[in-house]
Order: C-alpha cells, then sequence, then structure tokens
C-alpha cells in the first residue's frame, strides 16, 4: 500500500459518518467506492471517481465526477494517506478538467466542433497555484481571440465568446439533482464592473500593461493557463509577466500588502482570535495573510529572481528561505502553518459541503475538532490560538503593525533653529521649503500616513545630509526624488527603521556625481538602495542576460532595447553603491561592469541581426562578428567607459542577401553595424546606454564601419601603425559563433606573432607615448591614467614586451608563455613576469592605479582631489587607511612603474614632469 500502510481507513470512514453529514450520504450514494476505500484501494477509488466523468451528457458526468472524487480525496485526507499537497492537486486537476470539458462542451454546442482555440481560460487563486481546497470557487479570467475562436459564420466574435463564457458557467456551477460540479467566480476579470464575461486579448493585455490595480499583480503571482487554448494563454501571460515581475526591485508592494491587509480586518466582522466566528483564511495571522507573507516578498524580488517565480504559497516559502529572503525557521513556521490550516478550512468544509471558512460554536465547533481527530473544540482552539499568534507576528514583521500616532509637527521656526544648529546655511530659507514638501504638493508625501512617515524620518535624514560632502546637492537632487515617485511611504519607513540605509542613501547623492545624477533622473533606483542584493555582484553574461530578457514588457524589438538599458542602469547604480560604500573591490566591480556591457552587447546584437533579417535575410556563408578592445576588450569597464568595438564579418564579400530586399555583403553588414551601434547607444524611453567608438577600425573614421575578417587580416598584416598593433593586443571576440571566433582569433595571432624590428618598435612605442603626454595632459594630482608613471605607461610597457613577442630566454611567447599575451591585462602581467620580462611586484602598482581608476571615475572624476568624504571613500575603495595614505602610495606606485619603465625602453619617465592641477 506504499504511502498508506500507515492509513486509519476504518477510522476516517467512522468520523466521516459521525461528524460531517455531506460525507455520510456521498458514502452511501456509493456504496461500491465505499467498499474500495474501507479496503484502503485509495488509488482504485481515484479511478473509480474518473469514470464517472466518462457519461455522454456533460453537466451529469462533471457532477458525479466532483462527487465521486471529493468522496474519496475527503477519506483518503480523514485517513492520513494523502499529504495535503496531494489533496489539493487531486482538486485542482478535477478543476482544471471539468473547466476545459465545459469549455469545448459549450463550443461544441454551437459550431459541431470541440475544438478550444482562441477560448483562454486563466486560472487564478487557488487554483492557478494548484491548491483547491474542498468546496472553493473557482475564479478564472475568460480571454478571446477574435482570430481564431471557432463560432458560426453568422456569429460576431464578441457575441460568441459571450455565449459560450454563459454556457460554461452554467455547465459548471447550476445546481441540479447531482449537485453542482464547480462554483464560478469571474470577478477577478479586467474591469468587472464594466467588461464582459470574456474579454478580448486586445482589451487584456492594454488593461494589464496600463490600468491595472494593484492586487491584481498578487493575484497573478498565482496564474496559469488551465484550460481552453492553453498555448495562447501561456503567450498572453508571458506578453504580461513584467506588469507582474517588475524589473526593478518594489519595495512599495509592502505598501500595497500592508494597505490590502487593513482594509481585510476592518472589514472582518468576526474575532481577531481564535474562537466561534473566527475566519481560518481572513482572520489575523489566518490562511490569506501567510500568503500575502509570500506574495509580498515574491512581488518585491521576483522581478529578478527567477527562483521565485514559483505558484503554489508552500513553494514559494521554501523559494524564499533558499534565496535568503525569509529565514529557514519562519519558513518552516509558516509552511507547516499554512498546511494545518488548510487541513482545518478542509474540516469545515466536508461537514456539509459548503464554501465556509469560519469556526462555529458550542456542539458545531466540537463536531469539527472530533472530524479532526481533536478530543473537543477547545482542543482545536487552544492550537488554532498559537498558531495564528506565531504567524501573524512573522508577518507584521515584514508589514508592520498599523501607525503610531503621528510625531507632533515641528513649525517651521523650530525647524529653522534645528537646521541651524545642523549647519545649514540660510536655514529659515531652507525650513520653508521643506515645509512644502509635506503640504501635499508632492504625491510622495500626501496621505497623513506618508506624512508622518516623512516627519519620523526627517531628523534623521536632514542629520545625514548636514555631515555630508555637499548638502546642497543634496537636498536638490532628493526634492527632485520626492517630485518624481507617486509613492515613498515604504521607502520612508525602511529609512527609518534601518538607519545604516541613510547613510547609502545620502553617500549616493553627495559622494558620486554620476549616481545621484541618474538616481534623480530615475528615482525609482532608489528601491535598489534598501534591497541586500545591491551588496552582491552581478551573476555571469548569460545570467546577466537572461534577468535583461526578463525585464522586457513585450516580445519585440523595441521593448527588449528598453529591457537592457532598464537592467544595465540598475546594475551600474549599484555597483556604483558597492564602490563608493568600500563594499567591493574596485577590480571585482569592472569585471562586473564588463559582463554587463557584454551582456547587453550580445543581446542588442543578437536581436539587431535578427530584426534586420527580417527585410533583408542573411548572407549565406557569412556572419557579423563583433571585437572588443581597450578597457572592454581586456574586460575591466569603468563607470565612464566607452565601448571600442570593431565590426567585422566572416564570408565573401561580393555575396548577396537573400531576403525579401537582398543587399551585397558590404552594404549589408555596414547597415547592420550602423544599427547594432544605435542599439547601444541612441537613448530611448528609458534613457541611453554606452557611448560606442569605432574608431580603431582599419583606417579609422575614414574607413567604412564593417569590413571582412579577410579584409581586416589583410590591412593589420600590409597597412597598420604600430599603436594599431598595440590596440590589437587587448582585443577580443565578443560576438559571433565559435567557428567565425576561431577564424577572427586565427587572424589576431597571426598579427600579433609576426616578427617585428625590435629598434623601429622601441622607437614607434616611445614616439606614440611622447605624442600621448603633448596632447592629453593630467586632470589632476589623482590622474592615475595620463600621470606618467601611471595606468597608459603600464599599459605601453605591457603591450611593447608582446609585441616583441619573446621572453627573457628568447622563447616565444605565444608558445610557451600564453598568458601572457591575454587581453585581460591582470592575467598578461602574471605571464610576463613569468617570462622573466617584468618583476612579479610589477602587478602590486598596477592593480593600485587600477582601482584608483575605477573609483576615481565616481569619486575624482576629473582627477581633481575629491571633498573629504569622497576622499575618504576613495581610500577605502583602495585598501588605504587614509587618504594621505592613498597619495604616498599612489607616488610610490609611479615611482616603481618609472623604474622597471627606464632598463626597459631607456627613457625617464618622471623627469621634468609637470605638476598636474590640484
Amino acid at each position: 500500500m506504499g504511502e498508506n500502510a500507515q492509513a486509519d481507513w476504518d477510522d476516517a470512514l467512522r468520523r466521516a459518518r459521525a461528524h460531517a453529514p455531506f460525507l455520510a450520504r456521498a458514502l452511501d450514494r456509493q456504496p461500491d467506492l465505499a467498499r474500495l476505500l474501507a479496503r484502503g484501494e485509495v488509488e482504485e477509488a481515484l479511478l473509480w471517481a474518473r469514470e464517472q466523468g466518462y457519461h455522454d451528457e456533460p453537466e451529469l458526468a462533471l457532477r458525479r465526477e466532483r462527487l465521486a472524487l471529493a468522496t474519496a480525496v475527503a477519506i483518503a485526507d480523514l485517513a492520513g494517506a494523502f499529504p495535503l499537497a496531494r489533496v489539493v492537486a487531486e482538486l485542482t486537476g478535477f478543476a482544471d478538467r471539468a473547466l476545459d470539458r465545459a469549455i469545448r462542451t459549450a463550443i461544441a454546442e454551437r459550431c459541431g466542433e470541440g475544438s478550444a482555440a482562441g477560448f483562454i481560460a486563466l486560472a487564478l487563486g487557488k487554483q492557478g497555484a494548484g491548491e483547491l481546497n474542498y468546496s472553493s470557487d473557482i475564479d478564472p479570467i475568460f480571454l478571446f481571440d477574435r482570430e481564431t475562436l471557432p463560432r458560426r459564420t453568422s456569429d460576431d466574435p464578441g457575441e460568441a465568446a459571450q455565449r459560450y463564457a454563459r454556457r460554461v458557467v452554467q455547465l459548471l456551477s447550476a445546481n441540479t439533482d447531482e449537485g453542482y460540479a464547480l462554483r464560478v467566480d469571474l470577478r477577478l476579470r479586467p474591469a468587472s464592473e464594466i467588461s464582459p464575461l470574456a474579454v478580448p486579448l486586445g482589451t487584456a493585455l492594454a488593461h494589464y500593461q496600463g490600468q491595472a490595480l494593484a492586487w491584481e499583480r498578487a493575484a497573478f503571482t498565482r496564474a496559469r493557463a488551465a484550460a481552453g487554448d492553453i498555448a495562447a494563454g501561456e503567450r498572453f501571460l508571458a506578453q504580461i509577466r513584467p506588469f507582474v515581475w517588475r524589473s526593478q526591485l518594489d519595495f512599495g508592494a509592502i505598501e500595497e500588502i500592508r494597505a490590502l491587509t487593513q482594509r481585510i480586518r476592518d472589514s472582518h466582522e468576526g474575532p481577531a482570535a481564535p474562537g466561534p466566528g473566527f475566519d481560518l483564511k481572513r482572520g489575523r495571522g489566518g490562511i490569506r495573510e501567510i500568503e500575502f507573507h509570500a506574495q509580498t516578498l515574491q512581488l518585491i524580488h521576483g522581478g529578478r529572481d527567477l527562483s521565485l517565480r514559483v505558484r503554489g504559497t508552500r513553494a514559494a516559502l521554501d523559494a524564499l528561505a533558499k534565496a535568503g529572503r525569509i529565514s529557514a525557521d519562519h519558513a518552516a513556521v509558516l509552511g507547516e502553518s499554512y498546511d494545518r490550516l488548510r487541513a482545518l478550512e478542509h474540516r469545515l468544509q466536508m461537514v456539509h459541503d459548503r464554501q465556509t471558512h469560519s469556526l462555529p460554536a458550542g456542539e458545531a465547533l466540537d463536531n469539527v475538532a472530533r472530524l479532526d481527530g481533536l478530543a473537543d473544540g477547545a482542543a482545536l482552539i487552544g492550537e488554532l490560538t498559537a498558531l495564528t499568534r506565531r504567524t501573524a507576528g512573522i508577518y507584521e514583521e515584514l508589514i508592520g503593525t498599523p501607525d503610531p500616532a503621528p510625531a507632533p509637527k515641528v513649525e517651521a521656526s523650530d525647524l529653522a533653529q534645528e537646521l541651524d544648529a545642523l549647519g545649514f546655511e540660510e536655514p529659515e530659507s531652507l525650513a520653508e521649503r521643506i515645509e512644502t514638501w509635506r503640504d501635499g504638493r508632492h504625491a510622495a508625501i500626501r496621505s497623513p500616513q506618508a506624512v508622518a512617515a516623512w516627519d519620523r524620518l526627517a531628523p534623521a535624514l536632514l542629520k545625514a545630509i548636514a555631515e555630508s560632502d555637499d548638502p546642497p546637492r543634496a537636498l536638490t537632487r532628493w526634492e527632485r526624488i520626492l517630485e518624481s515617485v507617486p509613492s515613498a511611504i515604504t521607502t520612508f519607513r525602511l529609512l527609518a527603521a534601518r538607519p545604516h540605509l541613510i547613510a547609502r542613501l545620502v553617500a549616493a547623492l553627495t559622494l558620486a556625481p554620476v549616481l545621484s545624477d541618474e538616481l534623480a533622473r530615475k528615482p525609482e533606483l532608489l528601491d535598489t538602495l534598501l534591497d541586500r542584493d545591491a551588496l552582491d555582484l552581478p551573476g555571469s553574461i548569460p545570467e546577466i542576460a537572461e534577468r535583461m530578457r526578463g525585464a522586457a514588457i513585450r516580445e519585440d524589438y523595441e521593448a527588449l532595447l528598453d529591457a537592457i538599458r532598464v537592467v544595465t542602469s540598475e546594475i551600474r547604480f549599484t555597483l556604483g553603491i558597492q564602490l563608493i560604500e568600500g563594499l567591493a573591490d574596485p577590480l571585482a566591480i569592472a569585471a562586473a561592469l564588463s559582463r554587463t556591457a557584454e551582456a547587453a552587447l550580445r543581446l542588442a546584437a543578437q536581436a539587431t541581426v535578427e530584426e534586420f533579417a527580417a527585410k533583408h535575410g542573411r548572407v549565406p556563408g557569412s556572419e557579423l562578428v563583433i571585437l572588443g578592445l581597450g578597457r572592454l576588450g581586456g574586460g575591466a569597464l569603468t563607470h565612464a567607459s566607452d565601448l571600442d568595438i570593431v565590426y567585422l564579418f566572416t564570408g565573401d564579400f561580393a555575396a548577396q542577401s537573400d531576403g525579401p530586399r537582398p543587399l551585397g555583403a558590404t552594404t549589408y553588414y555596414n547597415r547592420l553595424a550602423s544599427r547594432v551601434s544605435a542599439a547601444l547607444s541612441v537613448p530611448t524611453a528609458q534613457g541611453a546606454l554606452y557611448e560606442v567608438d569605432t574608431r580603431l577600425r582599419p583606417q579609422g573614421n575614414q574607413g567604412p564601419l564593417a569590413v571582412s575578417c579577410e579584409a581586416f587580416g589583410k590591412y593589420q598584416r600590409e597597412a597598420a601603425w604600430t599603436w594599431e598593433h598595440m590596440a590589437l593586443a587587448r582585443a577580443r571576440v565578443l560576438f559571433g559563433s565559435g567557428e567565425a571566433r576561431a577564424e577572427l582569433e586565427g587572424v589576431l595571432a597571426q598579427v600579433l606573432h609576426a616578427p617585428r624590428d625590435r629598434t623601429a618598435l622601441r622607437e614607434a612605442v616611445l614616439d606614440m607615448r611622447a605624442e600621448m603626454a603633448r596632447h592629453k595632459h593630467p586632470g589632476g594630482p589623482l590622474d592615475a591614467k595620463l600621470l606618467r608613471g601611471g595606468l597608459v605607461d603600464c599599459e605601453f610597457l605591457v603591450h611593447y614586451l608582446q609585441l616583441k613577442g619573446e621572453a627573457a630566454d628568447g622563447r616565444p611567447l605565444g608558445r610557451h608563455f600564453p598568458e601572457a599575451l591575454d587581453p585581460d591585462l591582470a592575467v598578461a602581467l602574471k605571464g610576463l613576469a613569468a617570462a622573466g620580462l617584468l618583476p612579479a611586484d610589477f602587478a602590486q602598482p598596477y592593480d593600485l592605479m587600477s582601482r584608483m581608476l575605477v573609483a576615481g571615475r565616481l569619486l575624482a572624476p576629473d582627477g581633481r582631489e575629491p571633498p573629504p568624504g569622497g576622499a575618504r571613500a576613495l581610500a577605502r575603495a583602495c585598501d588605504c587607511a587614509s587618504y594621505e595614505a592613498l597619495l604616498q602610495a599612489f607616488a610610490e606606485a609611479r615611482q616603481r612603474v618609472a623604474q622597471v619603465w627606464k632598463p626597459i625602453l631607456g627613457t625617464d619617465i618622471l623627469e621634468g614632469e609637470q605638476e598636474a592641477p590640484q
């Protein structure tokens, strides 16, 4: 008997007949089923129940199958043979089958065909989650496709769909001599007060993309295409996925659920604590609050974490615990409590087959308790009291308890005195300005609750701003955020509860102009500051690309480009926060910025290739290849980096594309390259992405945007300057098939490994560096890139040794020390040290100055000395005890580079150097 070995079937049947009149009657009406259950043959009992649905008359078949299934599952539940998961799975499976049969019957009765094409039933609520209970309604949404819906020639699609919807409800819900099959509630459809029973796909899509209410988002975390045209339903759910799973963190979900919870509690007339009349579903600590707990955290984080996009409540709690969003202990308490509450809900409904959730009084309460196997109602109340106290406490930790009394309003004169004491300039004027923030002009501080939350946050926030490097800038940026966001009450509460987040916010507003400007332009990034994942580096390139794809609000080209920009902006912003707070090594941040750019480039390029091919076809035996150079090729971008790329293509340049508007290969790829550059650089509704620099292509701006790999190789071998070969030392193929990559990497190896005249190479390198020094001057004393002995000198030195191509003992670098030729200079330095060409400690000054460059692009973007807070942050990012220690380490690093440079290239690069501007 397997899982039924410990089941007590006799006791289950006894309790059912003694305490559940509905089950007693059902057993009497189905003696064959009762005998199977008495023998513990539950799988055979379920098969018998399914066979009741084979009747030719759909209304009769559905009702008989439902009665048989409800009876068999109830007895198995009472016997302990089925866990809750099996119980709800069996009930949900019947609902899906019944709904599908009703749809096909309704269409067949009208059209003579049983196809459900174009008529969709989305399951929401417990049916969508696969958690249906004994006497639950189902809450489907009926959608239809005007083009594919079966109908008579004379029928209008909309009228036909309404006819089918009405018939489906009748087939399932009408109460006949055989009872009912399923109660159907269609009130969850879009704009149910005015919309038809079945909604056109286009209307529904427009609603969810622009007019839907907050509760609908929570409902759609459980949505599933359950019956009818399931494939079309799944396509629709994919289209509205960004409505449900927002790409930005969504802490506003907490406030939405808090408000909904409060409305439910306020409208619930039953007792707040377990006792007669207590509602297991709506009561404090009950079923719905556990479901809301899971859904709220899913809504906040599920836009980014795909593992949280699960439907069932237990599955959601487990996923949240695994992702670290709730503790394992809380997940266990909530999950076990949920199962117990659902089991007791089932006991209530088994008694009379009624959709009830409220505990009865007196003997009826004792009856329910004894059906469950407890001694009496008092035992049941005692268990529920302890259970709901635990669950309510956990839930209220998430959404908070009702707002305390508002803080007393501070008069403008008193506020001015406080501002003056904090050191603000013109405190009277500033006090009047701050007072306007809470007078209803800004949506963010309009409701009484929002005003109260702001009043509690304001003292700590204003103190932190006053202590910052640039209070006026911080205040201006904060004011722009208030002007832009529709609601900030949850943000206010989270900041007030977590003082360290206030410091993070003020750092973003003051230390890095790039971040404060971005936050002012996109105030939705404010939620990112509150997320603990802001402390984590992004994943691999494929993982970042998948996140970008998942953020698209539609499945089209423009939506994808917008999504790429949204996710890239979020990642760049969170990496900036990590940098200014010293939470991650700037070298790791540089690598993460590069992975993000590469994911964006791959995704945008592939989408553009597909879009372009739709009009012009493809060039047979040919493809686009994108080469990354500079810091992108080396995998170490900064927040200010352009994307240095070269467009190439494989195959015959004289070939022609095979599309409806064919183009020659050269024209084809030059136009395609231009489109890819636009996809990466042209601002959309979500802003700009990257600046794309293609000047490193053959012949620079004078040459075509894209050339064949063959022409590229010929140019590099026969006409390229030394500086172009130095640039190729950091080249990496970013886009193209494995075959195309191998072809281009072969070209690069041939160029880089070619023999060279050492004297001519040395003179060319020195001439180029001198020319750069004449035209590109350091911006300030922290310009780790351009100051002599800085990163440019490190790069010139490395590339010179790479192009020489030989180790200290004369062996070829490419064959014996391949790391020395890696486009990642950190790797190349190790290889060159192993080859005896550089001292082993040369990586130390290079790493310090690389950290200074990455951090300085945010904290000292012009290379000049930052304000005190920025100077401390810069020193911390570079792992120095103080700003003075950083300056000393920087001077020593440059000196060390000069010491290594001189014996290799023969010049003193620090002699006669002009002092950088302060």
